[in-house]
Formats: structure tokens, C-alpha cells, sequence
């Protein structure tokens, strides 16, 4: 899997699909994606770190909503009431697009569709911390493939060292299908991150989400009903769900498809390294699972890793800033 669109911030400038059309995706006068100063290089990492947080607290929730809909249940209710928020907040025009364009949305949706599907899967065979370690192997991988830079692979190693630390050393005694679920939803979390930045770089804000959640939301639907029936409709159930839709789509795909516009593939992968981290503290919280001083060190290795990759993003912004 190559990503070179998304990986090399400067090839997306001047390509008129950010907020302002025809104007590029930052300042006039930046390169797409380039740092420009504190508040540019700390900005998309801001908002990476927020949807981490919101999409691990909603998938808590959603472990806790399980037995009164099912897995297919909570994601059909978590795609469904997303997609009708964004496309009532974001009224995307549905015309004047390309071929490529409603192609790539599509793709973005169907990866989206079966992310959700198969990490909810996991997460009702195995637990969570382990479900969303094995999950994270999938951008870890993507940047190392997506990533120029020599560097990033030892950022990567790192957080894979920290991954399989939080693992407790191996998943030997884990259900393994659910390993099969964890790890097959890290492979859609991959391409989601690519169709991700595709997608924003060729609809403007937001809409490119929204449309699709939307194509998501209607793959989903059938398998929903089909597992959940009635279930859906009862008013708590909804209620819970329209809850996780928030936190754990609404809220984080939007910031994550803005921080893209910012970032390159390969720094964006591996702060997804911080996942883990997150869901344990959110495990903790919510679902009372206590944390060991193995998982307290793998969470430091994780997070050191991804405080490298932002580093050394940011200095080669500081690099190419200075070379102009």
C-alpha cells in the first residue's frame, strides 16, 4: 500500500478542495500540510488527540449497550444517527463531482462501514484494550509503507514495541476470532486513514464525511435489522446509541478527515499508535478494568513514539520553512 498523495504534504496545495475552494487547504502562502509555526504544527495534533479520546469513551459505552442491541445493532444505530447528523449539519452538494470523486467517497464509506463492523465484533469476544492493540497494527504498518522517511520506522518499531507490551507479551489466551475480528479491522482502519485524506482533499469540510457515513449507514442497515429487529427502536436503546454515534463518529471522523488535511499519512498512523492508551484509560473509567505497570509502560512506549513522529514532523516543516 503506497499512499504518495498522502504522505507528501506539498502534492495536495493549490488542488482547491479545502474549505475555501480555490484557495488550497491552509494559509496562501503554506504548502498543504506544512507546519506554519506553533499554532500550525500543534493544531492537527490537537485534533487527533480529541477524537482519540472521544471515539475510545463512546466505544466503552458501546460495550455497555451491547446486550441490549447486539454488535450489528450498536453499529447500524452508531452509522445510522451519524450519517443523518452530518448530513443535516453539513448539507453536502451532490452535484458537480466527478467520477473519481464519488468513487473515492464510496470506498471511504465501505472501509468505514466495515471498520465499525468488524472492531465491534472483537470487542464482543475480547475486551477492549486488546481488541484496539491488535486493531492499531494496521496503521502501524501503513506508516511504515507510507512514511519517506528512515526515521519513522524506528517510531513505529517503538510503538509496536509498546503495542504488544499492552498486550500482556502475546494474545494466546484470547478468543480467536476476535483476534481475527481486531486484526481485520486494523487493515480497514489502514485504508480508512488513506480514503480519509483522499476524501478530504477532494470534497470540501466536511461533506466528503458525511456522504460516506451516509453510504456506510445503508450497507449497514439490513445486517442491523437483521440481528437487532425491534430492538432499535426502543427509546433507551436509541437514546444510548445516538450517544456513541456522536463520540464515536460524528465528533472524531470530523477531526480526524481536518487533521489529515495537515498531516501526512505516515505521522498521522503512528499517533494512532495512542489508541491503546486512550481505550485502556477509557476501560478503566468506565468499564472498571484496572491497569497493571506492564500496560502503564507500554502506554509510555506508545506515547513516546507518537511524540517522535510529531517531532520530526514538525522539524522537517521548521527545515522546509527555512530552505524557502
Amino acid at each position: 500500500m503506497t499512499t504518495p498523495s498522502a504522505a507528501t504534504p506539498s502534492t495536495a496545495s493549490g488542488q482547491g478542495h479545502g474549505p475555501a475552494s480555490g484557495q488550497g487547504h491552509g494559509p496562501a502562502t503554506a504548502p498543504a500540510g506544512a507546519p506554519t509555526g506553533r499554532r500550525g504544527s500543534l493544531g492537527p495534533v490537537g485534533l487527533v488527540l480529541a477524537g482519540g479520546i472521544s471515539v475510545q469513551f463512546g466505544g466503552a459505552l458501546a460495550v455497555t449497550l451491547m446486550p441490549r442491541a447486539g454488535a450489528l445493532g450498536v453499529v447500524t444505530l452508531r452509522l445510522l444517527v451519524a450519517a443523518v447528523v452530518l448530513m443535516v449539519v453539513c448539507r453536502p452538494r451532490l452535484r458537480g463531482h466527478s467520477r473519481t470523486d464519488w468513487g473515492t467517497v464510496v470506498v471511504f464509506g465501505i472501509a468505514m462501514a466495515a471498520m465499525n463492523g468488524l472492531f465491534y465484533q472483537s470487542v464482543a469476544r475480547i475486551p477492549l484494550g486488546p481488541a484496539v492493540t491488535l486493531e492499531v497494527l494496521g496503521p502501524l504498518i501503513l506508516s511504515v509503507l507510507a512514511s519517506r522517511r528512515a526515521v519513522n520506522v524506528v517510531w513505529a518499531a517503538l510503538a509496536l514495541a509498546g503495542v504488544f507490551l499492552l498486550g500482556g507479551g502475546g494474545f494466546s489466551g484470547l478468543d480467536p476470532l476476535g483476534v481475527a475480528f481486531a486484526l481485520a479491522a486494523g487493515a480497514m482502519w489502514a485504508a480508512y486513514i488513506v480514503f480519509s485524506a483522499r476524501t478530504g482533499r477532494r470534497f470540501p469540510q466536511a461533506d466528503g464525511l458525511a456522504l460516506a457515513m451516509a453510504v456506510a449507514a445503508v450497507l449497514f442497515l439490513p445486517l442491523g435489522v437483521l440481528e437487532s429487529g425491534t430492538k432499535l427502536l426502543d427509546p433507551t436503546t436509541f437514546a444510548l446509541g445516538a450517544a456513541v454515534a456522536v463520540l464515536s463518529s460524528v465528533l472524531p471522523y470530523t477531526l480526524e478527515l481536518l487533521a489529515l488535511r495537515r498531516l501526512p499519512a505516515s505521522t498521522f498512523a503512528i499517533m494512532m499508535s495512542l489508541e491503546p492508551a486512550l481505550a485502556a484509560t477509557a476501560g478503566f473509567l468506565i468499564l472498571d478494568q484496572a491497569l497493571a505497570a506492564t500496560e502503564a509502560a507500554a502506554i509510555a512506549l506508545v506515547i513516546a513514539a507518537s511524540m517522535g513522529a510529531v517531532r520530526t514532523q514538525v522539524g522537517r516543516g521548521k527545515v522546509k520553512k527555512a530552505g524557502h
